[in-house]
């Protein structure tokens, strides 16, 4: 059974994992035509609101991704 300070560092070091990630991984970047075709789809005001949803997605994805590493790690070869 797990811990209630491990259940409640699950959220949270996802979160800071997709912080290192803002700073040491490159968002993706879409071409100038499929960025305002994407804008129009989804019916956003401009082409920073659509990368603020972009780089939301993208280091929380990297977070949880970098997350499930550490803890397989942590898990396989750490923990007695």
């Amino acid at each position: 059974m797990k811990s209630p300070f491990e259940t409640f560092l699950m959220p949270l070091s996802t979160l800071m994992f997709g912080f290192l990630s803002a700073l040491l991984l490159p968002a993706p970047w879409f071409g100038l035509a499929l960025t305002r075709r994407l804008v129009e789809m989804f019916h956003l005001e401009d082409i920073g609101q659509l990368y603020t949803l972009v780089f939301c997605l993208w280091f929380l994805l990297l977070g949880a991704v970098e997350f499930y590493i550490v803890r397989f790690i942590y898990v396989r070869f750490i923990r007695p």
